[in-house]
């Protein structure tokens, strides 16, 4: 189990910004000596789900298997999924779906456009909690003390000149959306580009996951976004609420 245990922590060191590995970086990302990191990459690379040019180790779409078994059994993804096409087909942008899940907002479903918006969210990705209008919603939702905590140990990463890196401020972002129930990001994550979010909440009231849309900065603007888009939002979040 210990060697498992070692094999998922190098797994899950795979992502956006690291999408390729050497021994060493898999080393450093797991705290493992390289000796057991390139251990694991190896025994990965045998069985199908990374692949290695001599140098890096990348994974292979093997590595979606390991995500279907969530996305399969719970029922958030596929009753949610109808009403994500529905919004989608009201917005004409791509709508998601994410769950919090240590610290960062999870993607576990979606529905596209045909238009590309951006590369960076597909199912499966994770992104800070605390740099992202579908993480400020989610975090909303942590009692006072666990979002103290989180807050108390929130490192926040500037992705843009526009990103929120004053923790005080992302508090009170989060504060925020218990009073108004939606979030925004500004070209937070990308240039050019805007987001929001709002809660889905269950039959007692407690927010579930978040419901969120992205568009770009030179085609709608946030007073434009509040007006058209967060009704849309939260009808669909309601909707999926009512079946949680």
């Amino acid at each position: 189990m210990a060697g498992l245990a070692k094999g998922l922590a190098v797994i899950e060191a795979f992502g956006r910004s690291r999408a390729q590995l050497t021994v060493s970086e898999a080393a450093q990302a797991t705290g493992l000596t390289r000796a057991t990191a390139r251990r694991c990459l190896l025994t990965l690379t045998e069985l199908g789900y990374l692949a290695h040019d001599g140098k890096h180790f990348r994974p292979t779409p093997r590595m979606a298997r390991l995500s279907q078994s969530y996305a399969r059994t719970d029922p958030l993804p596929r009753l949610a999924q109808p009403h994500l096409v529905s919004a989608r087909e009201a917005l004409g942008e791509s709508v998601s779906l994410a769950v919090y899940d240590d610290g960062a907002a999870v993607f576990v479903a979606r529905a596209e456009t045909e238009r590309v918006v951006s590369a960076g969210v597909r199912v499966g990705t994770r992104l800070a909690a605390c740099g992202s209008a579908t993480g400020r919603v989610l975090l909303a939702a942590l009692p006072d003390a666990e979002l103290d905590a989180y807050l108390a140990d929130c490192r926040p990463q500037a992705r843009t000149p526009k990103s929120l890196v004053d923790v005080e401020e992302i508090r009170r972002q989060v504060l925020a959306v218990r009073e108004g129930g939606a979030a925004v990001t500004d070209e937070e994550l990308e240039l050019g580009m805007r987001s929001m979010a709002t809660p889905v909440r269950d039959a007692e009231g407690e927010i579930r996951a978040a419901l969120s849309v992205s568009a770009f900065t030179a085609r709608i603007s946030l007073q434009e976004m509040y007006d058209q888009f967060l009704p849309v939002l939260r009808d669909h979040a309601e909707r999926i609420g009512r079946m949680l």
